[in-house]
């Protein structure tokens, strides 16, 4: 038995907030003094780090659960399923629902379940739970899936990623340029075919790191003081994963007894081109091995970092031929990676 992606889907925002866009937005210090370089100059900087020129907003209207909802249905018509076959329905995200110019975060009751309520699922033995696990969300979500499904108390599960981060950062702050919008989706199932999820490798370091990202004030501070917003440490975070997330990435190949020649594409968070970069090279490094071109497909500079979105995203557009001069042909192995909020890393060895 082995345990294959049968069909992926996205739902990528129509909404582009194009870095020019940031050229009238008020940035701040932290501790709210004003900064001594003008935003062009402040976001001409960012773009260099980040690599990101653009990004995607949902509409007004639609909250993270639709935008899940977009993408489960087609994952589900990808995977040519009956979705009253489904065993499990996970969802991967990290502040539930949160409505536009509202703060409040909505998870009564679970995106899952909300998932499972638009996709019309009358079978109640499809269980629908959500799973709070930073960015590296899906991918930990799939991992559960395979587990469920190796454990023969599953065939069929769909995990899916899906986040607004656009309605959870402080406006005040630059890494707010950062984070966009979006969802991605994958049906898993056991099958007689060859290939599948070879390996998985899972970590939490939490002594030192658990705080790296947080929930803190604007850096407005005339606003109010218990209205809350996405923060982090960003140099900690690229240390940390500099540090940690390449030698994940080795445990999990070499369990999986790849040859690192033969890994054909490793899709990996986008959430920061300079950083993404730099953990390939030291992954390369470990095995003493020159990286390939191309064998890091990016998605950032157009769509931003939507969290637990950007692997299944990224996934979903190679396999329907949407990104330019990037493909995944039958037989390819592919590495999934992810760090997050927690602190977190996972990895998974593919062959497609």
């Amino acid at each position: 038995m082995n345990i294959k992606f049968t069909g992926t889907g996205s739902y990528i925002p129509s909404g582009i907030e194009k870095n020019e866009d940031f050229h009238q937005h008020r940035f701040l210090n932290i501790d709210g003094s004003s900064i001594n370089h003008s935003n062009e100059v402040i976001v001409e900087k960012f773009k260099a780090i980040t690599g990101i020129d653009e990004r995607r907003y949902a509409k007004p209207h639609l909250t993270s659960s639709d935008l899940a909802f977009f993408a489960a249905e087609k994952a589900i018509v990808n995977a040519n399923i009956d979705p009253e076959t489904l065993d499990y329905i996970i969802v991967a995200h990290n502040f539930g629902d949160v409505k536009h110019e509202t703060v409040q975060s909505d998870i009564l009751p679970c995106l899952a379940s909300r998932v499972k309520h638009s996709l019309r699922i009358k079978n109640p033995k499809c269980v629908a739970y959500d799973i709070l696990f930073g960015c590296p969300g899906w991918i930990e979500g799939v991992i559960q899936a395979q587990a469920f499904i190796k454990a023969g108390i599953a065939k069929k599960c769909l995990v899916v990623g899906s986040e607004t981060l656009s309605r959870v950062v402080d406006k005040h702050d630059r890494d707010s340029m950062i984070y966009s919008d979006g969802a991605g989706a994958a049906v898993i199932e056991s099958t007689d075919n060859e290939g599948g999820i070879l390996a998985h490798e899972t970590a939490s370091y939490t002594y030192d790191e658990a705080y790296y990202l947080f929930y803190g004030n604007s850096n407005n501070q005339t606003l109010p003081t218990d209205v809350r917003y996405l923060k982090m440490h960003g140099r900690k975070i690229y240390e940390f994963a500099l540090n940690n997330v390449p030698q994940a990435m080795k445990t999990c190949l070499d369990k999986s007894g790849i040859d690192i020649k033969d890994v054909k594409k490793i899709l990996i968070h986008q959430a920061n081109e300079k950083m993404d970069e730099a953990i390939i090279k030291r992954f390369y490094r470990l095995y003493k091995t020159p990286e390939p071109k191309g064998i890091m497909p990016m998605s950032i500079h157009k769509l931003g970092n939507s969290s637990v979105a950007t692997v299944p995203t990224l996934f979903d557009l190679i396999r329907n031929n949407k990104l330019e001069n990037q493909e995944i042909k039958k037989g390819d192995v592919i590495i999934f990676a992810s760090v997050g909020s927690g602190m977190h890393i996972n990895a998974i060895v593919y062959k497609y």
